[in-house]
């Protein structure tokens, strides 16, 4: 069991509202006997040295999510669940005033991967439950998350060009990188492929024209569990500035941002040369089904993932 307990855990942050997609993508199947994405991070997680999944959901999904994606594990995998709420960590003087404003959907990824900070004891790995990774992006943090003494964190970028969408824009934390460590996380919006290039096109109208291999984060991170402290203090201060916005979202790639610049953590760059592909729009998912197809008949995934 002591064992067990030093094994990294995966966090997936499943309580997504997929307004863009226009329903609940982390519930949507994708594989021939109705695999969510998740299912394929997961069984990668596991063959990569993971000890536990831990899930971030919403009462209001519950239900459904028990019965599309954690009915199949058929008690081969380990897992956790937490809420996301909108009042959950939240000051109840906060929420009352956001509530009464219209306020509708939790407060961000690093609100999710705070609602879960009792759960994990141990290094970790951070997803979303929407989007492939690949098995080597798995078997790379999986390997520096298990290292003895872990004190740095880590992200496994992908290549700008590998994570657009065909049907309409995307946002990508672009990634400075320096000596191999992370040096910033700039969130861009409306990042599309145009006749000249990939651009990236500002609230004024501007564009910036954005380098094709630039590296991107897909919400792969890694940590160590002693970051709580900081995240609470960051997301405090979050609160404080923009708690009364209905529409601020407190986001992991600026958490980390902040982490790197404050040096209070050191964030390795894990160049894994993994596969990515993801749903943002519903006209993303045939896609993405037949990729899952191709992988499948190629057998780096069984017909069937679970037993």
């Amino acid at each position: 069991m002591e064992e067990e307990k030093k094994k990294p855990v995966l966090v997936v942050l499943a309580a997504g509202m997929g307004s863009r997609y226009g329903g609940l993508k982390q519930m949507d199947a994708f594989g021939e006997n109705g695999e969510v994405l998740l299912d394929y991070s997961v069984f990668d997680a596991l063959r990569s040295g993971f000890g536990k999944i831990v899930f971030i959901i919403r009462h209001d999904i519950e239900k459904d999510f028990e019965t599309r994606a954690l009915a199949r594990f058929n008690g081969a995998v380990p897992y956790a669940i937490v809420y996301q709420e909108i009042d959950s960590l939240i000051p109840s003087e906060v929420y009352a005033e956001v509530k009464n404003a219209g306020r509708t959907k939790p407060w961000g990824t690093a609100h999710a991967l705070l609602c879960a900070r009792e759960k994990l004891d141990a290094p970790f790995a951070v997803i979303n439950a929407d989007d492939f990774y690949g098995r080597e992006a798995f078997d790379a943090i999986g390997a520096f998350l298990s290292k003895p003494d872990l004190k740095n964190g880590c992200i496994v970028p992908y290549s700008l060009k590998k994570t657009l969408s065909s049907t309409g824009t995307v946002t990508r934390g672009i990634c400075a990188v320096k000596n191999g460590m992370l040096a910033s996380v700039d969130e861009l919006k409306s990042i599309a492929r145009e006749q000249d290039g990939i651009f990236n096109t500002d609230p004024d109208g501007s564009k910036r024209l954005l380098p094709e291999d630039m590296p991107v984060s897909m919400n792969f991170w890694g940590f160590p569990a002693t970051i709580f402290a900081d995240l609470s203090h960051y997301f405090d201060d979050f609160l404080a500035a923009s708690g009364k916005d209905i529409k601020s979202e407190c986001y992991l790639p600026s958490f980390a941002d902040w982490l790197v610049k404050n040096d209070l953590l050191d964030i390795e760059i894990l160049n894994a040369d993994s596969e990515w592909f993801g749903v943002t729009y519903q006209e993303d998912k045939t896609s993405a089904m037949n990729r899952i197809a191709e992988l499948t008949a190629q057998g780096v995934y069984p017909d069937v993932l679970w037993k």
